[in-house]
């Protein structure tokens, strides 16, 4: 994948507009150090920060088509591309790219052509011809994308805010799933799946459906040209995309090139349950597996990096981005261009430990619904940016149009948290790759509680951001927070600090509302902190914030809590597999 920037009927088309949009892109030239590109036709620009992955020799972009009158800058992987081509007979291709048969598929399909694509993506396309223009953005919102307005009547498209914010009288996050058409004047949805009307599926649960239906999702994500790895915590979701990698890696053209020999990789505190898990993992697998150790300083050195890059202050994602950002540069280090990583499960399978608290079926499904519609604020935004600081791609299965289809489909009765039938968070996902003759991974990772990644690479990292923000913010600029900033005012001292950081590097109105806010606990939307009354005095992201639920819950509040949740006391999950033992 790559950087995208492009202008559309800008009023000047000068070459110092020409300059500027120049300078403007190199901005985003970590997501693509490998090559960049610039197109003008009259008063639109296309500009590309490449990063090569498939087909690097010959897939620079700008893209064409055989008379160059249609003009793709993209920023994505096609996986179905090669199929797409043999639906093509009659179009001459320039490159190998996945990408090229974008433009091709507008000469065929028009606008309309957009649903066609299995991947992830972020486009724009300029026709020529008319001088109309088409932007368009994957379903979830995996690759991030910006639209912005000029004074002059432009129309600004960029990767990230940082390419557009300071040349637009308003900007804001370009919707996932939608296409904007220049023809229309507006936006509207490509992607109409039935999960998104949040009315509560039926189909029953088949665990051999559901497994197949992700297996498929991670091979398809196996397509490249150069090496990759995989991120492995140690827990499920990262453990089952490494062990289904492990499995198909050596059918597949990637391993005739680069070696059946998966590489894994691991970051955390010295002593993190995500590096012990890893390990664990990795050993079971029979991976090349690489740690890496950081410090809460290390971190904090990073932060005004991290928050740069990934163009937030929402305090959990901050978080979780710090140690994905170290990482990330330690990978590229070792000549790796892209990882597969496990975002996504817990949207879809209602895995955070909140969902203990779910009253009932169809609230659990409607939280799952709102969570896989927000993830390109929250996940999908830290996965993407915090990789892409260092040129590194991250594809994430769990997202997988298709496999969604089959996940959000099954009756949310089935998705349900119930230990006194031993049915834990995710406990379908788990079931599904509970194979006794050959098993996936070793039961108690299977069955391993639900760790956020903040929280997995080490609790001190928290305890120490919170720590690290008290010395920087005190209780008077926390009294007047609310008139420093009005909207989403921040409610502790850490947001406040990341909040005065992001506000130095993107002052714009625009900028600060590309953010999303309102109450939140253990990662729940603000409809989902309704569930508990007790939650309400204990707002914050941490998984340790689900009070009775999170084995290491916040310790000078759980006496005030009432434990209904006995984790020690779950009961097996069939006579023939063995209980789940967390240590508390």
């Amino acid at each position: 994948m790559c950087g995208i920037l492009a202008v559309l009927g800008c009023a000047d088309a000068s070459r110092a507009k020409r300059v500027r949009v120049l300078e403007l892109s190199r901005r985003l030239k970590h997501r693509g150090p490998d090559w960049s590109g610039l197109h003008q036709h009259g008063d639109c620009y296309l500009a590309h920060q490449r990063l090569a992955i498939v087909d690097p020799a010959s897939g620079d972009q700008p893209l064409f088509n055989e008379d160059k009158s249609v003009i793709v800058t993209v920023n994505g992987e096609i996986y179905n591309h090669e199929d797409l081509r043999k639906q093509l007979p009659n179009h001459t291709f320039r490159t190998g790219s996945d990408c090229d048969v974008i433009a091709h598929l507008y000469e065929e399909y028009g606008e309309d052509f957009v649903d066609m694509l299995d991947g992830i993506f972020s486009f724009v396309l300029l026709d020529t011809r008319d001088n109309s223009y088409i932007v368009a953005r994957d379903a979830i919102g995996v690759t991030s994308l910006y639209i912005g307005w000029g004074l002059d009547g432009s129309v600004w498209i960029s990767s990230e805010m940082k390419g557009l914010n300071d040349d637009c009288e308003h900007f804001e996050c370009f919707p996932p799933g939608h296409l904007y058409s220049s023809k229309n004047g507006g936006f509207r949805r490509w992607y109409n799946p039935l999960w998104y009307s949040e009315a509560i599926p039926s189909a029953p649960y088949d665990p051999i459906v559901l497994r197949q239906a992700f297996e498929k999702a991670v091979i398809k994500r196996l397509m490249t040209d150069v090496p990759f790895g995989v991120l492995l915590s140690g827990g499920l979701d990262s453990s089952l995309v490494a062990s289904i990698t492990s499995r198909y890696l050596a059918t597949t053209k990637a391993a005739e090139q680069w070696g059946s020999k998966l590489h894994s990789f691991c970051v955390g505190l010295e002593g993190s349950p995500d590096l012990k898990a890893g390990k664990e993992v990795a050993d079971y697998l029979g991976t090349v597996h690489h740690e890496f150790t950081f410090t809460v300083q290390d971190g904090i050195d990073a932060i005004e990096d991290v928050i740069y890059h990934v163009e937030t202050y929402d305090v959990t994602t901050i978080r979780a981005s710090t140690p994905m950002f170290l990482m990330s540069r330690k990978i590229k280090s070792l000549g790796v261009k892209w990882v597969i990583s496990g975002e996504g499960s817990d949207e879809i399978f209602g895995g955070y430990l909140y969902f203990h608290k779910a009253p009932n079926k169809e609230e659990f499904h409607r939280e799952t619904c709102r969570k896989i519609k927000a993830l390109y604020q929250y996940d999908c935004l830290r996965a993407n940016k915090s990789t892409f600081a260092w040129g590194l791609e991250a594809r994430v299965p769990f997202l997988d149009k298709e496999f969604i289809n089959v996940a959000m489909n099954i009756d949310p009765a089935n998705k349900m948290i119930n230990l006194d039938e031993g049915r834990i968070e995710k406990y379908i996902l788990r079931k599904a790759f509970d194979d006794e003759e050959h098993p996936y991974l070793p039961k108690h990772i299977l069955f391993r509680q639900k760790e956020q990644f903040s929280d997995g690479v080490g609790y001190s990292w928290i305890d120490g951001l919170k720590a690290h923000a008290a010395k920087h913010v005190t209780d008077k600029m926390m009294r007047n927070a609310a008139n420093i900033y009005p909207h989403n005012t921040p409610s502790t001292k850490e947001g406040y600090y990341y909040r005065m950081i992001f506000e130095r590097f993107f002052p714009q109105n625009s900028a600060r509302l590309t953010v999303p806010g309102g109450p939140t606990v253990a990662c729940s939307t603000a409809k989902a902190v309704e569930w508990d009354a007790a939650w309400s005095k204990n707002l914050d992201p941490s998984g340790r914030a689900a009070l009775g639920v999170h084995a290491s819950a916040y310790e000078n509040q759980n006496n005030s809590v009432n434990k209904s949740i006995e984790f020690e006391k779950i009961i097996p999950l069939e006579a023939s597999s063995v209980g789940v033992a967390i240590q508390t």
